[in-house]
């Protein structure tokens, strides 16, 4: 067994944390001793340097090139590297983090990619980095708590009880700009106005404050569209499972997890059409994906009034997750991989 240190992004709820907890667990599953700590606690190297002395890790491993790959940069034990999404995606464009994130790259033994695509960016950008990363996609489980209130839920969002024929739209993400949650509340408010039984609930931290109260403003001005705060994942988890649809209306996604719960879940999905979405759903196979606001209220309407179509995308998708994103086969790609640090 090893002492290993893992470093991540930790705000509250964020992918990154998630996919942390999720890594965490499959090394301890094993025995090794697995500390997670958070990225943001630490300004420069040689503060990881000293927290590997002190703790006595053996080796280490980060998630996001550049935000946990830099404190990694010259360090004496053997690491590997996950990319995040937004590393690959968004960070590679700065000429300085670029370069922060190459020379990372050369050193870490290993580096793990969500998809193909991600891969491919990666190495077309560090082509002598390309035999060292590894394709493992995100392994997902779900946990739907059965004691879930789904009455003071609705409350609590400010959906009104009585709605008869409720069609309640999810859109799970941490409130910052890549994740574009007012990207449909416009659409929404006008076709609630006409369909007073559909609502656009928007749930997730606050994680870019001055954002956060843009969102807010705009919510509140915007009838049929609710604001609420982060709950537990179980509960988060029995919530999709008695909505209608989950939505991702993102700028760029790496992978997210919050679709493939909801695919998990037997909940269909309505994605804008980006890479990262379009990477994992399959257009009216394994879910829809829109490239407006106005054709994701047509492919709404049309998945509301043919049961059949919501029948077997749901059948697939469930498929699809089962096959590609199994939490066995992850837990036993991060034991393998972690011998590398040895």
């Amino acid at each position: 067994a090893m002492r290993l240190l893992l470093l991540a992004c930790l705000r509250a709820q964020t992918g990154n944390a998630t996919t942390a907890g999720r890594i965490q667990d499959h090394l301890e599953a094993v025995g090794h001793i697995c500390s997670l700590k958070d990225a943001f606690g630490y300004e420069n190297p040689s503060e990881i340097a000293n927290l590997i002395s002190a703790e006595k890790f053996e080796a280490a491993l980060a998630i996001h090139l550049y935000k946990g790959g830099r404190l990694l940069q010259g360090s004496r034990i053997p690491f590997g590297i996950i990319f995040g999404g937004t590393d690959i995606n968004e960070d590679i464009k700065h000429e300085e983090k670029h370069r922060v994130m190459g020379a990372v790259l050369e050193e870490a033994r290993f580096a793990v990619a969500f998809t193909e695509k991600m891969k491919e960016l990666a190495a077309a950008e560090w082509p002598d980095a390309r035999s060292k990363i590894y394709i493992q996609t995100q392994g997902i489980m779900t946990t739907p708590s059965a004691t879930f209130n789904w009455k003071r839920f609705l409350q609590n969002a400010g959906i009104p009880q009585d709605t008869e024929n409720l069609h309640l739209f999810l859109l799970i993400c941490g409130l910052r700009r890549v994740k574009d949650p007012l990207y449909l509340v416009d659409v929404f408010s006008e076709w609630h106005r006409r369909e007073p039984h559909i609502h656009l609930l928007i749930i997730g931290p606050a994680v870019d404050p001055q954002f956060t109260s843009e969102v807010n403003e705009k919510v509140n001005r915007a009838p049929g569209v609710h604001l609420l705060q982060e709950i537990p994942q179980d509960d988060l988890h029995a919530a999709v499972k008695r909505c209608f649809a989950v939505v991702n209306s993102s700028i760029s996604e790496g992978m997210s997890a919050a679709i493939l719960e909801a695919m998990d879940l037997d909940v269909p999905v309505l994605a804008r059409n980006i890479p990262g979405n379009a990477a994992i759903i399959q257009h009216k196979d394994t879910g829809l994906l829109y490239t407006d606001p106005q054709e994701f209220v047509q492919l709404s309407k049309s998945l509301m009034n043919d049961p059949t179509l919501e029948r077997e995308i749901v059948t697939k998708a469930k498929a699809y997750v089962k096959k590609h994103h199994s939490w066995d086969c992850e837990r036993e790609a991060y034991q393998n991989l972690v011998l590398r640090l040895q």
